[in-house]
């Protein structure tokens, strides 16, 4: 487990470290808390958090507020704060400000190896929740409500550092695959696409045969040219039927975000031309921007 110390004394870090780096442990030590969350902030691995009240330049107390705020935005993390003095406030204190354990500094070997294991049961339960609370259960991709947040963080940091483009696609004729061949054949059919985006930078089902993609730090011609490989690989597929295998083809319609722009407004102008590319033949890529149509034969 990835743990982060804090504490104003070099000597407590390293006692503390030479407790849990030996049972495998990774251990990141600092004495200045706001370094400390930020650390913690820019490394979702980071699992718990053990930190003395007694720190600065933010008090134990409000890096444990500020801690938990990242834990509750779908992230796994413990919290165990350590104090040299043990009473009922300062316990009541710590748990109130987002702290899920309370521990005597410093701490004896076996206890916070407990109370480590009991953090690790934690953030693994968690980190189970939060995967059923954001995955489609079919496809395994992100769910439409997942899928929007992550869009909307990677739209923040675009503002600060450049480029994002979507994409949304769905199986053309998907209907009549599932009348024609059955429920089974078409699920089977979304999960042979949803499997071809799933690595494709922020990757999500909308619901039905509908899904789309957010593409940090990709152009709009980048992004029509990946739409496009995917359309070919799509065509590609060959979907087990009760007969014969099923074939199957997309279309894709691509935006590129915008300054000002909000991420309702990027999907909305990708759906557009989805919607155009749908109605103007099928099995092709539509770009927002240019209206740029790519042949089936492209």
């Amino acid at each position: 487990m990835h743990i982060v110390i804090v504490d104003s004394s070099r000597v407590i870090l390293k006692v503390v470290a030479g407790m849990l780096e030996p049972r495998g442990h990774i251990v990141s030590a600092f004495t200045d808390s706001a370094e400390a969350l930020a650390y913690v902030t820019d490394n979702p691995r980071v699992r718990a958090l053990i930190t003395s009240l007694e720190v600065r330049p933010l008090a134990g107390l409000e890096l444990c507020w500020s801690a938990r705020l990242l834990a509750e935005a779908s992230r796994p993390l413990s919290i165990i704060v350590m104090s040299s003095v043990r009473n009922a406030r300062n316990l009541a204190e710590a748990l109130d400000s987002g702290a899920d354990d309370f521990i005597d500094k410093p701490p004896g070997a076996e206890e916070l190896q407990a109370r480590l294991r009991a953090a690790e049961r934690l953030t693994s339960l968690q980190s189970e929740l939060i995967r059923l609370a954001e995955t489609d259960p079919l496809t395994g991709l992100l769910n439409r409500r997942a899928f929007l947040q992550r869009t909307r963080e990677a739209a923040e940091r675009a503002r600060s550092f450049g480029q994002l483009s979507a994409m949304i696609l769905d199986i053309d004729h998907f209907k009549r695959i599932n009348d024609e061949h059955g429920h089974d054949v078409g699920d089977a059919a979304i999960k042979a696409v949803s499997a071809l985006i799933a690595e494709e930078g922020i990757a999500g089902r909308l619901g039905g045969e509908e899904f789309a993609v957010v593409l940090p730090g990709k152009s709009l011609s980048e992004a029509e040219a990946l739409a496009n490989r995917l359309r070919l690989k799509a065509a590609d597929l060959r979907v087990r039927g009760a007969r014969a295998p099923v074939r199957l083809t997309c279309s894709l319609g691509v935006s590129e975000w915008s300054e000002g722009e909000t991420v309702e407004g990027l999907l909305k102008r990708a759906d557009i031309a989805l919607y155009e590319a749908k109605t103007s033949g099928r099995n092709r890529v539509v770009s927002a921007m240019t209206d740029l149509v790519l042949s089936r034969t492209g």
